[in-house]
């Protein structure tokens, strides 16, 4: 009832969409006045409307949510407990970890749900501070893993005469090429740099050198360029690995909550700045478009000039020392973060990726990846089908993700049930499955905890190989850097044992409470 009536005051205020920038229009008790709503799934608008209480009196007056909604998404200090956008699950013991069940929610919660967002918003503190409107500032939070700042000129002169192209880089700046007309706190800001042990873990490579313009940035004379839009500055992970470049936009995503100081922080009115020289590629690119209109730039779109940011923001890293996503530490027993399905539903909303209902009679979509790599193929991949098409209560499709486009590939998840694979990048797909949908890695390759773990912080059940001498592998494994090793070899399995397995998983999706028990002939039209 709270996303109808929400829709219903929505039909003359409608979202702007990702392509246009125009601003929407509406004409409450007869007054003209502009009103501008984010393209956002309805569950999160209804909490970024909550979030800026003065645009939410903007809205018709039939809006009546505007007083019945006390919905959050758990970062905010006054957000109880039971209106957050989710709360975490903790089934398993407790004991050994923490004194009670309540401390392991709360501990899982602030390790990889929304609490995260809400220690790293107190942990903010000012590193140089204004003292006029027209004068730079900038905040960061402890060791600088965000920062966000205004009026900063970075200058990139000395970057068009590298010889070497940059990428992981801590040099790209030396002293006096980060510049602020602020009063800075050196001692706060070099109390922070004890995680600078690699280019993505901090900010410090970079801030290390921030120094003091004796004149506003903007009015100095010093700009090569002006940049009006707001700015992401991002260190990015491996582009052509899903894994590793999804801890990318996961911590942009996260990123847009530290900085949800303005009804603006989820426009797509933004520019995004790669932080190396390389061309930007990826089989993912289309994901940017979630976050951003605008091409995306590298340091090759603005080397040779000093470049000042009006508005912009240094987001989370994607190796962060007890990140999120890649190095979350997560206490046993817990799963389900509100947080990475809300990643989740704004990616697939974003991208415009349709759904499609379970299928009647409960019938089950499983989707098998098959792998074209040199390694980690299945030998027996067409038995194993086999086993699967003479059960008539399973619709099976067989994928090469590789050759379909990225948003073709969550077409394809979003609407599966099961997702079989065997251990490898493609299985982050399981962030984009439904929440009753299981994960199925055939087969872990001698690391077990990368998409169990992954599988948890979404929420979506996790099934795995379990008896080793049902699995067959084509030899021992040859590392190219030497040595046996069980990622770099070709399996066989037991079809018997796969089918036990997929019967396990197929138990799973249909008792969890999201799947639908019935179908109905209206349903099935």
């Amino acid at each position: 009832m709270l996303q109808l009536l929400i829709l219903n005051a929505l039909l003359a205020v409608q979202p702007i969409s990702n392509s246009s920038p125009s601003l929407a229009e509406t004409k409450p008790d007869a007054k003209h006045t502009t009103l501008t709503l984010p393209n956002l799934p309805s569950d999160h608008l209804i909490r970024y409307l909550n979030t800026f209480p003065t645009l939410k009196q903007q809205l018709p007056t039939n809006a009546t949510t505007r007083t019945e909604s006390r919905a959050c998404w758990g970062h905010e200090r006054n957000c109880s407990a039971e209106a957050r956008f989710q709360t975490p699950h903790c089934p398993g013991d407790h004991t050994g970890w923490v004194p009670s069940k309540k401390e392991q929610v709360e501990t899982f919660y602030y390790q990889a749900d929304f609490g995260y967002i809400q220690q790293q918003l107190s942990e903010l503190k000012p590193q140089c501070m204004p003292k006029y409107l027209s004068d730079s500032s900038l905040e960061c939070t402890r060791y600088l893993r965000f920062c966000r700042g205004r009026n900063l000129l970075i200058d990139l002169r000395d970057v068009a005469k590298r010889k070497e192209r940059i990428r992981y880089h801590m040099d790209v700046l030396s002293p006096g090429q980060i510049l602020g007309h602020c009063e800075l706190n050196r001692t706060r800001l070099n109390a922070e740099m004890d995680h600078i042990g690699s280019a993505l873990q901090s900010w410090g490579p970079e801030l290390r050198n921030f120094d003091v313009l004796p004149h506003p940035v903007l009015a100095s004379g010093a700009c090569d360029l002006v940049v009006d839009a707001p700015t992401f500055i991002m260190k990015i992970d491996a582009t052509y690995n899903m894994y590793h470049h999804f801890c990318d936009f996961f911590n942009l995503y996260a990123s847009l909550f530290v900085n949800q100081s303005h009804p603006a922080a989820f426009n797509t009115d933004v520019q995004i700045l790669i932080w190396e020289t390389y061309p930007y590629d990826s089989p993912f690119r289309d994901t940017f478009k979630a976050f951003s209109q605008r091409p995306v730039w590298t340091l090759s779109d603005v080397q040779g000039k000093r470049v000042c940011f009006r508005n912009v923001v240094l987001p989370l890293l994607p190796r962060m020392i007890f990140g999120l996503f890649y190095n979350t530490p997560i206490i046993q027993g817990c799963s389900n973060s509100g947080l990475f399905r809300a990643f989740s539903e704004f990616i697939l909303h974003r991208l415009q990726i349709p759904y499609n209902p379970p299928l009647a009679q409960r019938k089950l979509r499983i989707t098998y990846l098959s792998r074209r790599t040199r390694y980690r193929q299945v030998l027996n991949e067409e038995a194993l089908l086999d086993h699967l098409d003479a059960n008539e209560d399973y619709v099976v499709q067989l994928v090469s993700y590789e050759r379909l486009s990225f948003t073709d590939q969550l077409a394809i998840t979003r609407n599966t049930d099961i997702l079989i694979g065997m251990h490898g990048a493609g299985l982050t797909h399981l962030l984009f499955l439904p929440n009753w949908a299981c994960i199925f890695e055939l087969y872990n390759c001698e690391d077990p905890n990368c998409y169990k773990d992954l599988a948890r912080l979404r929420g979506v059940h996790y099934v795995t190989w379990e008896e080793p001498d049902l699995v067959y592998p084509q030899d021992e494994g040859h590392h190219p850097e030497g040595g046996a090793h069980a990622k770099f070899t070709n399996y066989r399995f037991d079809p018997n044992e796969f089918g036990r397995l997929v019967a396990q998983a197929a138990k799973q999706v249909r008792s969890h409470k999201d799947f639908p028990q019935t179908m109905t002939l209206h349903d099935e039209l």
